[in-house]
C-alpha cells in the first residue's frame, strides 16, 4: 500500500487562551496542500522501518509512523509492518508534516486489515500522537479548536488560485513561538472573518513573535506580496510562509530558491 500524506497550511490562527493543562486554546483554519510525502506499508516476517528523503533529526523516540502502529496494537492484533516513509515536506517548518505521516499510518493499517475504526475512533487514535494529527485523517478545509483536536468540517469555496509555499530553512521552536504570544479571546472568531471577508480577513497570531525573533521570515512575506500574492501568511508556527496569486506569478531568483512547492490549487 503506498499513501502520499499532505502537508498543511494555516490559513489563519488565533491563539485565545492558556489552558490548565499547559496547551493553548487555539482557533485555525487548516487546508491541505498537494504537497506530500510518500508512504509505503507492506506486510512482512518482522517489523522495518525505513526512511529516507528529507532527514529527519532523531528525538531519541521511534519515528510517529512507528507510534501510531504500536497505538494500534494496544488495541488489536495485526501483522508485521515493512515501512517506508520518503519524507519531502520540512520538518519543523509548521505543515504538520510528522503529523500527517502519523494519521495516514493509522488510516493505512485500518484500511490494510480492516480492523473496522471509525474516522472519530481514528481521529481520537490522534489526538494521542499529536495536537495537528487529528486534521490529517479526513484533511481538506477545517476548522480546528481547542488545541487543534475538535474539528468541524468546512465548505470549499469553489476557488482555484495558484499556491507558492516557501520555506526559509529556519527552524522555529514551536514552544518558544507561544511563549511570544499574548492570547486574546475578545475578538470575532476566525470562522466569522473568514465567511464575512473571505481569506482576507484572516491572520496568523503567531506572527508577531516570530517576524521580531527571525526578521527574514517577514522579508519572505513581504517578497511574496511584492510579486503580486492576493494573500499570504506564515503556517502554523513557522517558518514556512504561503502566497496565493491568482495566475502564476513570476517570482525573482532569490524568492524562486525557497520553493518548495507551486502550482494550482483548489479551496
Amino acid at each position: 500500500m503506498i499513501l502520499y500524506p499532505p502537508a498543511k497550511i494555516n490559513l489563519g490562527l488565533h491563539i485565545l487562551a492558556k489552558r490548565p493543562d499547559g496547551y493553548h486554546e487555539i482557533e485555525t483554519i487548516m487546508a491541505e496542500t498537494p504537497l506530500c510525502d510518500i508512504l509505503e506499508i507492506t506486510e512482512a516476517a518482522s517489523d522495518s522501518f525505513m526512511q529516507s528523503g528529507i532527514q529527519v533529526p532523531s528525538d531519541g523516540k521511534p519515528n510517529l509512523c512507528q507510534r501510531a502502529v504500536n497505538l494500534l496494537r494496544e488495541h488489536k492484533e495485526f501483522p508485521k509492518l515493512q515501512i517506508h516513509l520518503r519524507k519531502q515536506i520540512p520538518v519543523g517548518a509548521g505543515l504538520g508534516g510528522g503529523s500527517a505521516d502519523a494519521s495516514y499510518m493509522l488510516l493505512g493499517v485500518n484500511s490494510l486489515f480492516d480492523l473496522g475504526y471509525s474516522v472519530a475512533e481514528l481521529e481520537d487514535f490522534a489526538a494521542q500522537l499529536g495536537s495537528d494529527c487529528p486534521f490529517f485523517v479526513e484533511g481538506g478545509l477545517q476548522l480546528a479548536k481547542g488545541r487543534g483536536e475538535l474539528l468541524s468540517k468546512l465548505e470549499p469555496l469553489g476557488k482555484t488560485v495558484y499556491l507558492v509555499l516557501c520555506n526559509p530553512q529556519i527552524h522555529v521552536a514551536t514552544a518558544t513561538a507561544y511563549a511570544g504570544v499574548q492570547p486574546d479571546n475578545s475578538r470575532s472568531s476566525l470562522l466569522e472573518n473568514f465567511k464575512n471577508e473571505g481569506i482576507k480577513g484572516l491572520q496568523n497570531d503567531f506572527e508577531t513573535s516570530v517576524f521580531e525573533s527571525f526578521p527574514a521570515i517577514q522579508v519572505l512575506k513581504n517578497k511574496l506580496y511584492a510579486a503580486g500574492a492576493t494573500y499570504t501568511s506564515m503556517s502554523g508556527s513557522g517558518s514556512s510562509v504561503f502566497g496565493i496569486f491568482d495566475t502564476e506569478p513570476e517570482l525573482s531568483d532569490d524568492l524562486s530558491a525557497l520553493v518548495i512547492y507551486k502550482g494550482p490549487w483548489h479551496y
